[in-house]
């Protein structure tokens, strides 16, 4: 079962973004967090563009919180992140977003989410 995972480095202004959010989704987007923050120690977050955004060395991902049915992540380079990832869909030039129903739905990609994660940061620290 997934659940808030101890010594995570938040910030509070995505704390404070979270507890003033009332979405339907929202205990699934913050053991969402969890997954991205603990794949990799790297991993800092902040508010862009009105939204939390996770970061290393450039933005990786934003949720997208006008989706109530599903957690909805925008992977802003995500066509750049080296290995296939099947979670992430589409086909531009740049962009991949990746879709969680419900807490099982994320745990069974949970591994998968942390690779992306991983692989995002190996690519960026030997920029």
């Amino acid at each position: 079962m997934l659940g808030a995972m101890a010594g995570l480095q938040t910030s509070t202004e995505v704390d404070a973004w979270f507890k003033a959010l009332d979405h339907p989704l929202k205990s699934l987007m913050l053991c969402t967090r969890d997954v991205i923050l603990g794949a990799d120690e790297r991993m800092t977050e902040c508010v862009k563009w009105s939204t939390p955004t996770l970061t290393f060395e450039g933005n990786l991902v934003s949720f997208q919180p006008r989706a109530k049915r599903f957690v909805s992540l925008l992977f802003h380079e995500g066509a750049s992140i080296p290995g296939d990832h099947a979670i992430l869909d589409g086909d531009g030039e740049h962009v991949r977003i990746a879709r969680f129903k419900d807490e099982d739905d994320l745990e069974s990609h949970a591994d998968a989410l942390a690779a992306v994660v991983q692989a995002w940061c190996g690519l960026r620290a030997k920029s």
